[in-house]
């Protein structure tokens, strides 16, 4: 039997979704190339096409702070960038997805803000700074690893989001007063994602919203202790 499925029901479900999803940037082991995701964790989802975040701008920062323009190549579910010099220090870039509109909810815009900070990485060059809308910055804390949450240079309070954990679990997380999470004990391979909503209208695409969301995401990866 084949079920018609209304087309309200389909729009709730396409926006929802997207929500679940988030723009990851997935360094290689070998720190020579990255892969692009839109998933819900660093594993392309087959089921998504990448097109949705096709203008994604991509930026590398390498030995000494120098930056350079990452290009990349896009496949079905996912795109890929060799990174032509060596020493990566992290590679991050902005992408505005489109309109959300949900019933009985205001029209949003979707922005999403990847990084990635490889394993390694001279502190000072993992923070972008005042020229970053929002990112995600990791800090060791005693021997653990805790994420700050920056917006241009300056901590966000109360932001909500998610942490992928080494070993495959998630776990939700609010920012304090500092812009901080919870710090994290296990080494490893970690994915962040942490909200933060704006209340400003505008329009995108001839279409009108009321409210922007930014999500900035961050994977990188916690040294062994002692290392």
């Amino acid at each position: 039997m084949v079920r018609i499925i209304p087309a309200a029901v389909v729009v709730a479900l396409v926006a929802a979704t997207a929500q679940a999803h988030f723009v990851f940037v997935v360094p290689a082991k070998d720190a020579k190339s990255v892969t692009v995701v839109f998933s819900e964790d660093t594993e392309p989802d087959e089921a998504v096409d990448i097109g949705k975040v096709a203008g994604l701008k991509l930026t590398g920062r390498f030995a000494g702070g120098k930056e350079a323009a990452v290009e990349y190549k896009a496949g079905k579910h996912s795109l890929t960038a060799e990174l032509a010099q060596a020493d990566p220090q992290c590679v991050y870039g902005t992408v505005t997805y489109g309109l959300m509109s949900k019933k009985d909810a205001k029209p949003t815009l979707l922005v999403y803000h990847p990084k990635a900070v490889f394993a390694g990485c001279d502190p000072k060059f993992a923070v972008l700074g005042e020229k970053a809308v929002l990112e995600v910055v990791p800090t060791p804390a005693a021997g653990k690893t805790k994420f700050q949450l920056l917006a241009q240079g300056k901590p966000v309070a109360e932001a909500e989001g998610s942490v992928l954990l080494p070993d495959g679990k998630k776990e939700k997380v609010k920012t304090d007063k500092d812009g901080y999470t919870a710090a994290f004990d296990q080494t490893g391979r970690y994915a962040v994602w942490l909200r933060q909503v704006e209340t400003k209208a505008g329009e995108h695409d001839g279409k009108k919203y009321e409210e922007v969301r930014h999500y900035a995401t961050l994977v990188t990866d916690a040294p062994a202790k002692g290392k």
